[in-house]
């Protein structure tokens, strides 16, 4: 089964969104793994939800965090329509590399992903021992793969199989720094809003930007 799952996914072609900010773009690939988080992320690109948000948590070496904020989630806020949570999706091979794009969410037991809230990952490198450390920790496993990537390249690793990652940037990835470069607060609040938008790449548009 899990095979045939897997040609399934490899066969779909994978849709692309682009990212714009004061700071610069960049373009994201989404995942055929995670087709719930895929496509409430391409309905709200669609709808310009995203573009009335913020890039509002920028923590450097952490991650970079838009759409809406957790406290229009608390108990007793009114949500909109656009607002509710979504079961993870926490497909083999997908993680918290620097780049990587996943969905926000609260503390809730069942590790439910926010509809409307996602960050970019910016992370920091690891050593082996940190990263047995977090396998122990957090009771997780990386592969020899996710290991190389988070000593080289770095990421979130303690993140992995408890927020769903749905994406990665591939193209623009320098956008990182030049955001987590803006002058924040000490909750991460930039002093100037980090506007965004989000655009949803036809075929043609992605083959050009990408190639």
């Amino acid at each position: 089964m899990f095979c045939l799952l897997a040609n399934t996914f490899a066969q779909q072609k994978n849709q692309y969104v682009k990212i714009e900010t004061p700071q610069g773009w960049c373009v994201v690939k989404l995942y055929n793994q995670t087709p719930v988080h895929r496509d409430n992320f391409i309905k709200l690109v669609k709808s310009h939800y995203f573009d009335a948000t913020t890039f509002n948590r920028i923590l450097k070496n952490f991650v970079i965090q838009g759409g809406d904020q957790d406290s229009l989630y608390e108990k007793g806020h009114v949500l909109k329509p656009e607002m509710y949570w979504i079961a993870p999706e926490f497909a083999a091979g997908l993680y918290h590399r620097r780049g990587a794009v996943a969905m926000g969410r609260d503390g809730n037991a069942a590790q439910s992903s926010f509809t409307t809230q996602f960050y970019i990952v910016d992370g920091k490198t690891y050593t082996n021992e940190q990263l047995d450390a977090i396998e122990i920790k957090y009771k997780t496993h990386f592969t020899d793969e996710q290991r190389n990537v988070y000593r080289t390249i770095g990421g979130t690793p303690f993140l992995d199989q408890h927020y769903t990652v749905f994406g990665e940037i591939v193209k623009g990835i320098e956008l990182i720094d030049r955001i987590t470069a803006v002058k924040v607060d000490k909750a991460g609040n930039p002093d100037k809003a980090v506007w965004m938008k989000l655009t949803l790449l036809t075929d043609k548009q992605a083959d050009k930007i990408l190639k």
